[in-house]
């Protein structure tokens, strides 16, 4: 809540909606399986589309977010490692920044830039790309 109330901008609530919606569906858990962490993640990403009104290709946070879920879904499926998944992970984020390059804004303030916001990665996209980062750096740590 505290994201919510007082970080600026769309960041505060959009982040703080994924936080609450991904603790939810974890509640009472003292350790996460595999699925608990794609569960969590899944609901965090509803929560954005729900607060935000996106969809990813639209130059959002959603544009990492997305992918880098789905790399986790597939390297789990493959039989690889949360560790593993994570490296999987952040590298979808950032390439789901560099596609943020390509593409106009339709979303928050810089949508008001129409086709001059092409060439101009998105700050959430790139916000969360440093979020995978740091899992994946977290995960090596402990290695998990």
């Amino acid at each position: 809540m505290t994201l919510v109330s007082t970080v600026g901008g769309a960041s505060g609530p959009l982040y703080g909606t994924a936080f609450m919606k991904a603790g939810a569906a974890v509640k009472g858990k003292e350790e996460l399986s595999d699925e608990d962490v794609i569960l969590a993640f899944d609901e965090a990403v509803g929560g954005i589309q729900f607060r935000g009104k996106a969809v990813q290709g639209e130059k959002t946070i959603l544009d990492s977010m997305i992918p880098a879920i789905n790399a986790i879904k597939a390297s789990i499926a493959a039989g690889k490692s949360m560790s593993e998944a994570l490296v999987d992970a952040e590298t979808a984020a950032w390439d789901g920044v560099e596609y943020t390059k390509t593409i106009i804004a339709t979303k928050g303030r810089a949508s008001y830039l129409g086709e001059r916001s092409i060439g101009h990665q998105d700050p959430g996209a790139t916000s969360m790309a440093y979020v995978f980062q740091a899992a994946k750096e977290v995960a090596a740590k402990a290695g998990n």
